[in-house]
């Protein structure tokens, strides 16, 4: 009984649990969750929490980063720029920078151990609203990698022992100098990193127990900060990857590309999303756009029966949008105004509603238990009904800046602001 549980789990996941993990939905260990859609199965997080109310433990963090927290077992790994005088302005400027990774004890907050995995002057400067660590770890319960893009990608044992890195990717150039954030994503034996930049770009798949290139596919791209989604059709995965240029996607175990289909605005964000037999797409930046793919086709889909919807308007821009119960979630531009749609249709539910306190967003939006999670930058998290109606249930506050989208695990919701790691619980 145990091994069909467990085989059913490995099915249903993107990444490779092990049989000493007590529950999946206990732990959060990619920043859009074990599907990529940013939706937790099961767990039961409050939904009202302040700086008095339902706070478990905070924590000070050094340094600035806008990666996400993610959770395993007993500990809770974040990412983080540090300027040698402390100063968390100096961590945007291109000064000497210690790219640290903190693990701390998922009850307590305490500190279990914190590496440097260099220190470096960053070649380039960054948006003066992003920070140097702004891509987000993840891990297999076996190890945590954390990428910090031109600065490299460390893998470290649970309890902190570097294992392996790679530094040889070279220098990102990003546009305008806007800086750098996608993160990796694991599957299998693999590891993907995305590298699109304006320089050449590509996609890297590599084995995550050594580091080494298992494939590297060239992308004709130029700037995007989306994270590589990996589903499953016809019994063969499949990694998707915004572009301005063009959608892609690619075949798992060669790297060979799929299928393409253009329609993307500028220099793309947003992550895509996947369910149900579809691909979702989108970008926000001056234009607005979000297509519903199916994954069968094969070469330039643009035009053909593989496109089963697209909409032109309110698209997210920063915020990746969220795939749960039939509804695809999102925020217009880099505002709190959201939306709701069809999966299947793309029509509309509600369209454009402001949210109380939230005026401008980079965390995507999350779900767990019949509820939605959307954060702005203000540290004002809103929760609302998982339903065809916007129907609020909370607004929240930590007092602080978040960039980071939270991370639901369980009962427990972990919010990484500027200045402190928080865990929310009853």
């Amino acid at each position: 009984m145990l091994r069909s549980v467990l085989l059913t789990l490995a099915v249903l996941c993107v990444f490779q649990f092990s049989a000493g993990v007590p529950a999946v939905a206990q732990n959060w260990a990619h920043w859009r969750g074990p599907t990529g859609n940013g939706s937790a199965s099961t767990g039961h997080p409050p939904t009202t929490w302040s700086p008095e109310k339902n706070i478990k433990w905070k924590v000070p963090l050094p340094g600035l980063g806008s990666g996400s927290p993610v959770i395993w077992n007993d500990r809770v790994f974040v990412v983080t720029a540090v300027a040698g005088s402390g100063d968390r302005n100096q961590a945007r400027s291109q000064t000497q920078l210690q790219f640290k990774v903190l693990c701390f004890d998922r009850s307590t907050g305490k500190e279990l151990w914190q590496q440097t995995a260099t220190t470096a002057t960053p070649h380039q400067e960054t948006h003066s609203t992003n920070g140097y660590a702004s891509a987000s770890p993840c891990t297999d319960g076996q190890h945590v990698y954390a990428h910090f893009g031109s600065r490299g990608l460390y893998c470290y044992t649970m309890d902190g022992q570097l294992k392996w890195k790679r530094n040889d990717f070279g220098q990102m150039i990003t546009r305008r100098g806007f800086g750098e954030g996608s993160s990796p994503t694991l599957v299998g034996k693999m590891i993907l990193v995305p590298w699109d930049h304006e320089g050449d770009s590509a996609l890297y798949a590599l084995d995550k127990a050594t580091g080494q290139t298992i494939w590297k596919t060239p992308r004709d791209e130029p700037s995007c900060w989306a994270t590589p989604l990996v589903f499953e059709h016809a019994g063969k995965q499949q990694v998707v990857m915004n572009g301005q240029n063009y959608a892609r996607s690619y075949d798992l175990e060669t790297g060979k590309e799929l299928w393409r289909c253009s329609g993307q605005t500028e220099r793309p964000v947003a992550s895509a999303v996947a369910g149900d037999g579809l691909v979702y797409v989108t970008s926000g930046y001056r234009g607005a756009f979000l297509g519903a793919f199916r994954p069968d086709g094969a070469g330039d889909i643009e035009g053909s029966k593989q496109v089963a919807w697209t909409i032109h308007q309110d698209a997210p821009d920063i915020a990746s949008p969220l795939l749960s119960g039939g509804r695809i979630y999102f925020h217009k531009g880099k505002s709190g105004l959201l939306s709701c749609v069809d999966a299947k249709t793309g029509e509309f539910h509600y369209q454009t509603q402001r949210l109380p306190n939230i005026s401008n967003t980079y965390a995507s939006p999350m779900s767990v238990a019949g509820h939605v999670y959307l954060t702005g930058r203000s540290g004002t998290t809103v929760v609302i009904k998982e339903s065809d109606q916007l129907q609020i249930v909370a607004v929240n506050s930590v007092g602080e800046t978040v960039d980071a989208t939270p991370a639901p695990a369980g009962n427990e919701l972990f919010i990484r602001g500027q200045e402190h790691l928080f865990c929310i619980a009853q």
